[in-house]
């Protein structure tokens, strides 16, 4: 009988300290680890296609492109290091080590909080090219949006610090048990913290849109009524149907990002230690699952994207001067 207990608990060794498995059938946490594995593979060629895509060749050097490489980098790290760590949690038991833990927590905060910084530029990107479209060569330019995303992984690194801190000086201060990795949040920080990085952004990435979606609307109808312009307000309404098109398929990268997060955000406002149940399984798959659908949607909307992929798949990127190739 006590063999049998022991061989429940993550470190048999420590039988009066160690934390219990959980009681998952092998079947179970097979199908579920191989799944998350597989998907996890996935992401991470998906987004690495992305990345190398934007980096590679000049005629993607847009300022628009600029933050999908920053939210590319985002669900990449995703894939590369926030999936395993889902996987090896699974299994009920930490074998890593406080530290670790420490470390794969607050790189989960970073990701997160940066893809949530990355939609809000992407907004503000698109509320300008389609509200303020004579201005919007001069407003948004490559170097200001460089800026701008490396301001928003600093300061993601830098406030998600605070949050952190206590785990940092003391790793593994709040595990009950060994082979447990937790990461505890005061009422107040967590309340912070649940405005600062969901309810403001959600907020202005609503109404940018909301606002997108009334001039864009009001921009067809224009364009439907002006058919037989002269050549160069032809030229203009080109132009504006191409921003307006941006505009739609980054609407639905935005839909899609609100329709993963927002279950997150609503379990934790509602009861934080829901995301200690069995629902947290739920809502962190759907959280994460976001960074694999991103480059689907990129695939789908974007012919730039699947023609470097072409590119890449068939080694044509490794020709001598391949960056300076026609991909748009």
């Amino acid at each position: 009988m006590e063999t049998q207990d022991r061989a429940e608990l993550c470190f048999p060794q420590l039988s009066n300290t160690s934390c219990k498995k959980p009681a998952y059938s092998l079947s179970e946490l097979l199908f579920f680890n191989i799944t998350l594995s597989f998907i996890s593979v996935i992401t991470v060629t998906l987004n690495l296609l992305v990345i190398i895509s934007v980096s590679h060749y000049r005629q993607l050097h847009t300022p628009t492109n600029i933050l999908i490489l920053s939210l590319a980098v985002s669900d990449f790290l995703v894939g590369l290091l926030i999936m395993p760590s889902h996987i090896i949690r699974n299994t009920g038991c930490w074998f890593l080590g406080d530290f670790m833990c420490f470390l794969f927590n607050y790189a989960t905060y970073i990701i997160t909080s940066s893809s949530i910084a990355d939609m809000v530029l992407i907004s503000i990107d698109r509320y300008v090219a389609i509200c303020d479209p004579l201005h919007y060569q001069t407003r948004v330019t490559k170097s200001r949006v460089k800026v701008c995303v490396c301001l928003c992984w600093l300061c993601s690194v830098l406030y998600n610090i605070l949050l952190v801190k206590d785990d940092l000086s003391e790793p593994g201060s709040h595990n009950s048990c060994y082979g447990e990795c937790v990461l505890v949040v005061d009422y107040i920080t967590g309340t912070v913290d649940l405005i600062v990085t969901f309810l403001a952004p959600v907020s202005v990435i609503v109404v940018l849109y909301m606002k997108v979606f009334v001039v864009a609307v009001s921009q067809a109808r224009a364009m439907r009524s002006h058919v037989t312009e002269i050549k160069l307000q032809l030229s203009v309404t080109q132009t504006k149907k191409s921003e307006l098109k941006a505009a739609r398929n980054l609407g639905v990268l935005v839909v899609v990002f609100l329709i993963c997060f927002i279950p997150y955000y609503c379990v934790s406002l509602v009861k934080a230690d829901l995301l200690k149940s069995s629902t947290a399984s739920l809502v962190y798959s759907l959280l994460y699952f976001n960074s694999t659908l991103n480059p689907v949607i990129y695939t789908l909307f974007y012919p730039w994207f699947r023609k470097a992929v072409k590119f890449i798949v068939t080694l044509q990127i490794l020709q001598p001067g391949s960056c300076q190739d026609k991909i748009l």
